[in-house]
């Protein structure tokens, strides 16, 4: 087997799909995937009609049931018919959709193609930052253009307009109690292990989310292209819920209005987006709360969404901990306890095992 990796005229290297193509193309051909097999071979040779046919067949294949019954390898066919689309788009300078075709890979496909499509969404990612003309009051690079016009959320924050918006008596509960400084010992001891939920205050400050992801130029210039799944809908029991993939820059002009969608508000709820998107990484930093007690991080994920998303009452089977970029929301944790939180949009979620300690152990940090 050739172990020489291939550019083609589209710029970006797939030394994974170069390597495993054989194998899992044979595998593909094992579970009945023969037209597949034909137009991956083709589309490997630049036949970009071929590259099309075979996306198309690993569409239909991962929405032929259940997700959780769809083989791993169809998975892994929908990412190789990507890489190929995209190459394609990408050597004809069509940035845009090559991101679309790659994006689609990271969220639908398998992970055996994993890192060849975030090496492809870093080369087109650079490649249309280069040829794309800096429009006059847009963002510029090691600065934030924080206008008002410029502003997701509004910067004042006024309690009485979240509370109109509350359930009858909702804060009648034990409100949860808000610490500031508060010291990893004295957080296992009086929350992790007592199973008592915290809102712990100032320990984000040197988050440069906190300033950049208010500012719509940042956000549009780091991932305005990039291609999201979102719900549409007040909350996920409404029998006209359904979910969407969009661009982040759809999702931002909804959130600016108002969630404005015929569907009703567009959310991007619990969605690993740090690991799709790494600038957006880049501007958070993971609480060492996280690591207390021991153990290791379960999931690291994102909410996005304009005011009035509501997620209805459930129980989650990890300890969480909620850090809350720019929002305001209203928490209940159990029968006994509901907080409010005075920080609209932007929330970063890190869950762990739930070891040894049962029950809600919500911290929020802010």
């Amino acid at each position: 087997m050739s172990s020489t990796t291939t550019s083609h005229g589209g710029d970006f290297e797939t030394p994974t799909m170069d390597k495993e193509s054989a194998e899992l193309l044979q595998t593909i051909s094992e579970h009945g995937g023969y037209a597949y097999v034909r137009m991956a071979s083709q589309a490997a040779a630049g036949d970009i009609r071929a590259a099309e046919a075979a996306l198309e067949m690993a569409w239909e294949q991962l929405h032929s049931g259940p997700w959780q019954s769809v083989l791993p390898v169809w998975r892994d066919a929908y990412s190789m018919a990507c890489l190929h689309v995209a190459r394609h788009h990408n050597g004809n300078g069509e940035f845009k959709e090559a991101l679309r075709v790659l994006d689609l890979g990271i969220i639908m496909g398998g992970t055996l193609l994993r890192k060849d499509l975030d090496s492809a969404i870093d080369k087109v990612s650079e490649r249309a930052k280069s040829s794309r003309r800096v429009s006059e009051g847009s963002f510029q690079e090691g600065s934030v253009n924080n206008s008002d016009q410029r502003r997701l959320v509004p910067l004042e924050f006024h309690v009485s307009q979240v509370l109109q918006l509350l359930p009858v008596k909702s804060l009648s509960s034990k409100v949860v109690e808000k610490k500031s400084g508060l010291s990893l010992d004295k957080f296992l001891k009086d929350h992790y292990l007592a199973a008592t939920p915290v809102i712990i205050s100032d320990c984000m400050a040197h988050w440069p989310a906190k300033m950049k992801w208010n500012n719509i130029d940042y956000l549009l210039r780091v991932a305005g292209d990039r291609t999201v799944p979102v719900e549409v809908g007040k909350n996920y029991l409404c029998t006209d819920w359904k979910q969407e993939l969009i661009t982040f820059s759809e999702l931002l002009q909804r959130i600016k209005s108002n969630g404005g969608s015929p569907g009703g508000p567009t959310y991007l709820a619990q969605h690993p987006l740090f690991d799709q998107i790494n600038e957006l990484r880049k501007d958070i930093f993971i609480p060492d709360y996280c690591f207390a007690g021991g153990g290791e991080l379960r999931s690291l994920n994102a909410w996005f969404g304009p005011a009035g998303t509501v997620t209805p009452l459930h129980h989650d089977p990890h300890h969480n901990i909620l850090a809350q970029v720019r929002s305001a929301s209203w928490i209940k944790t159990s029968l006994r306890h509901v907080h409010a939180l005075d920080a609209t949009q932007f929330y970063v979620g890190c869950r762990r095992p739930n070891t040894t300690i049962n029950g809600p152990k919500d911290v929020i940090a802010s």
